[in-house]
């Protein structure tokens, strides 16, 4: 029995997905940029996902730009917008728990930009009022996370996105939206957002493809030039099987997304009553109102996560120890340690991740396997502490 627990990394891409791809590889294969028949069918799939996407952000077609991912939208929105507005201030604004594609770049713009890091408190929230307080007449762009890839917490997008108009019009606020996407309703018209980024294989799309929304108004520069493809924002013949994928698990997660987040809340309240009640020197990150319905971070004291995630998975089952995209890097979370959590429980965290593909069985399954083997583990470090 397999059970896939690690669907913030990555999910499994749908049937439909699936299927629209091998389509778009096997039978409407042509470039999109020619001009005849096999072209202009090509460039249909990319027409109709392109409006797939705006339809579930409340954005225009004309404002959506596909990319290979998060990632590259995170730097194609912040970078592209700072490299062509350089006289709309040095100051640059973001928080302490988001993606490394955002703080890595800002940690490269430093020397030309004025950094300003918002801390969270410990349950991993903003407060609207520190965000505030770093917007001025100088401040170029305000980067926030909708949900947190690490611990699920939701932040306070619409109120944020009104601040920075309400402060400095000419602001961008931009919004990594990988991990909110299906799991909440976002309108980028209601948010004042005027950057987003997305990724398809968060939401049982395929892996390599995404999109950046830029509002109307908004000028950016490319990070690469060549062929003038997306409006001359993202040059080169764009990924038709993997758009087309992306566009038919869009459709698909619209037409069910109330009923597929009740089912996540369900696995998710499951699986933390469980932990309250049978589980000792346990520390729950997600648990209470304004997290992700499909998130539980949760850390084990004195248990180290890889120990606990490699016997997770003789048993079938796959959890994350943190954030697939620095999951190789050595030390703590950096999210962890934004919010503080005791370092004798630092170390034992580990992500489990649903999807509405899920089920309560594999979630009483998981819940007998962590007990199991959690015993075992503390079990041999008390052997060994004598």
């Amino acid at each position: 029995m397999e059970i896939y627990l690690d669907n913030s990394a990555t999910t499994k891409p749908s049937k439909r997905a699936t299927e629209a791809m091998k389509s778009a590889m096997e039978i409407i294969y042509g470039n999109p940029s020619s001009l005849h028949r096999k072209g202009m069918d090509a460039e249909k799939i990319v027409r109709d996902a392109r409006k797939s996407v705006a339809e579930l952000i409340n954005a225009d077609p004309s404002e959506i730009v596909f990319t290979s991912g998060g990632s590259e939208s995170n730097n194609l929105g912040i970078r592209g917008f700072l490299e062509r507005n350089p006289r709309l201030g040095r100051k640059i604004v973001t928080t302490s728990i988001e993606h490394p594609s955002v703080l890595n770049l800002f940690d490269f713009l430093e020397g030309d930009y004025d950094k300003n890091i918002v801390p969270v408190d410990s349950n991993g929230f903003l407060k609207v009022e520190d965000v505030i307080r770093n917007i001025d007449s100088n401040t170029a762009l305000v980067s926030v996370m909708a949900v947190n890839n690490e611990v699920g917490s939701v932040q306070p997008i619409m109120e944020i996105g009104k601040a920075v108009k309400e402060l400095n019009p000419n602001s961008a606020f931009h919004v990594d939206c990988v991990q909110a996407l299906g799991k909440m309703e976002i309108d980028v018209k209601k948010m004042k957002i005027d950057l987003l980024s997305g990724s398809g294989h968060k939401f049982h799309g395929p892996k390599g493809v995404g999109f950046l929304y830029i509002r109307k108004g908004i000028k950016i520069n490319p990070l690469f030039y060549g062929g003038n493809q997306e409006e001359g924002l993202r040059s080169g013949t764009e990924n038709v099987p993997a758009i087309a994928g992306m566009g038919a698990a869009i459709c698909e997660m619209m037409e069910s997304m109330e009923a597929n987040c009740r089912k996540m809340k369900k696995y998710k309240s499951g699986l933390i009553e469980g932990l309250k009640k049978n589980m000792t020197d346990c520390m729950i990150l997600s648990d209470g109102q304004g997290y992700s319905p499909n998130i539980v971070n949760v850390c084990f004291k004195d248990v180290k996560a890889e120990v606990l995630l490699h016997s997770l998975e003789r048993d079938g089952i796959f959890v994350s120890s943190g954030s697939a995209c620095s999951s190789n890097k050595k030390g703590n979370s950096h999210v962890l340690e934004a919010i503080k959590v005791p370092k004798e429980y630092i170390g034992g965290a580990i992500r489990i991740s649903f999807t509405w593909q899920n089920n309560l069985d594999e979630i009483e399954v998981l819940f007998k396997s962590l007990q199991k083997n959690i015993a075992e583990i503390r079990k041999i470090i008390k052997g060994k502490g004598r």
